[in-house]
């Protein structure tokens, strides 16, 4: 059995409280929610936090709300939620179409938005979701709130913008109109982490070109989160299957895969290009869709 060593345990009452405790215990504290991508790494050592800070009871940060132009989504609030929202798979279906990929019941049903987001691991779903939504993160610290978008956040593997002392509080992603969005995910079994995933959002100009696109790879080491060669060639085109195609192998070429036991470098390009060009045709179908419903 693994076990980890030993810590101290606090339970924050309000997200003040919560920072207090954090400058209170100094560089080892860290923050716990769900839990359930910091606990496996306490049990095989590669972390030791001296205090655990949970968040548990901080109600305030899990919330799904909309302004008009942008969707706000509390830190705290469970994946179970985000899974289970029609308003969130109408206006954002590629956070349903990740979430219904993401480990197993009991995982969605405790872990969090932030949680995922601040692990950082390349592997991460939502991360590359966030990347391709074009989201902002909300961090608050001792000295209040600041605003980063997310390719941003991630300084690189396991690592953050978010210092030790601020705690991520929420998510927010921008409403476009004639927009959609789609991501697909190959996984050794249901609930891994991805071999390879990609993400895309597209929008459709009046004119039938596609007027806007963000794609996103997932655990193949694309730099800075977002396929920019693959995006551009695709702006201001009209969809076919020669421009998914093109789309596919300049994602392919820019993505850095490792090979490792999920696979070779070989077959993760392999599959960077068949996927790109997956969810940028199912992005642009459900525009399409939504296009047709609306006339």
């Amino acid at each position: 059995m693994q076990i980890p060593a030993a810590f101290d345990y606090a339970r924050a009452e309000s997200v003040d409280h919560a920072l207090q405790l954090l400058a209170e215990h100094g560089e080892e504290a860290r923050i716990i929610a769900g839990g359930h991508s910091l606990l496996p790494m306490m049990k095989l050592r590669l972390a030791g936090p001296e205090w655990l800070i949970d968040i548990n009871d901080l109600a305030d940060l899990d919330y799904i709300t909309s302004d008009g132009d942008t969707v706000r989504v509390g830190a705290l609030t469970r994946h179970v939620s985000l899974l289970e929202s029609d308003f969130i798979a109408r206006v954002f279906p590629i956070v349903r179409d990740a979430e219904q990929t993401i480990a197993d019941p009991l995982v969605r049903n405790r872990g969090t938005i932030g949680g995922s987001l601040c692990q950082a691991d390349p592997a991460e779903d939502l991360s590359t979701v966030c990347h391709v939504l074009r989201a902002e993160l909300v961090i608050r610290g001792p000295n209040g709130e600041r605003t980063v978008p997310m390719r941003e956040l991630h300084r690189g593997p396991y690592e953050t913008s978010v210092e030790q002392n601020e705690i991520l509080t929420e998510v927010r992603w921008p409403i476009r109109a004639r927009t959609a969005s789609a991501y697909t995910k190959v996984e050794r079994r249901v609930g891994d982490w991805a071999t390879t995933a990609a993400g895309a959002s597209v929008t459709m100009g009046s004119d039938g070109q596609i007027e806007d696109v963000t794609i996103g790879l997932t655990a193949v080491g694309l730099d800075g989160g977002t396929a920019t060669r693959a995006a551009d060639a695709v702006r201001g085109q009209q969809p076919s299957e020669e421009l998914y195609a093109k789309a596919g192998r300049l994602a392919a070429e820019d993505c850095n895969p490792v090979a490792d036991q999920r696979g070779t470098e070989a077959y993760k390009r392999h599959l960077a290009d068949e996927l790109t060009r997956r969810v940028l045709r199912r992005a642009v179908e459900r525009v399409m869709a939504t296009a047709g419903q609306g006339s």
